[in-house]
C-alpha cells in the first residue's frame, strides 16, 4: 500500500517527541513553589513576580490547599509592537495535599517582592491522657 507522506504532520509528530507537546502551543504558566517544613509547620514559597495580592485566591477544602492566580499581560502601549514576550501569563491553579496535623484555620499569607508566601502552622499534639484503672 502507498501512502502520500505529509511533511507538516511528520514535523508536528517529531516536535511532539521532542519537546513533549506541540511546538506552536504557547507554555504554560505554573509559578515555582518551594515548601518548607519545620517543627511548627510548613512554609510555602509561591514565585509570582509582577502580581498582586488581588490576582490570587487561596483555599483550603477538605485538607487540600488551592492556590489560583492570573497574571495579565502588562499593556504598556501598543502590543503589536512587540517583538518578542518571553514572560508567562494566563491563569494557573496549583494545589497541595495538607497533613491531619496541620490547623487549616490558622493559614497566613503575605506578598512581598514578588513572593507569595504561605505560613501553615502544624496543630499542637494533644498531651497523653491519663486513664484510670479501677479494681
Amino acid at each position: 500500500m502507498i501512502t502520500r507522506w505529509d511533511p507538516f504532520s511528520e514535523m508536528n509528530r517529531l516536535q511532539d517527541q521532542l519537546f513533549g507537546r506541540r511546538a506552536v502551543e504557547p507554555p504554560e504558566f505554573r509559578p515555582a513553589v518551594d515548601i518548607h517544613e519545620d517543627d511548627a509547620g510548613f512554609t510555602l514559597h509561591v514565585e509570582v513576580p509582577g502580581m498582586k495580592a488581588e490576582d490570587f485566591d487561596v483555599d483550603v477544602e477538605k485538607n487540600v490547599l488551592t492556590i489560583r492566580g492570573e497574571r495579565k499581560l502588562a499593556k504598556e502601549g501598543d502590543e503589536e509592537g512587540y517583538r518578542r514576550v518571553e514572560r508567562f501569563y494566563g491563569s494557573f491553579s496549583r494545589s497541595f495535599s495538607l497533613p491531619e496535623t496541620v490547623d487549616a484555620d490558622a493559614i497566613e499569607a503575605k506578598l512581598a517582592d514578588g513572593v507569595l508566601e504561605l505560613r501553615v502552622p502544624k496543630r499542637e499534639a494533644p498531651a497523653a491522657k491519663k486513664i484510670a484503672i479501677q479494681s
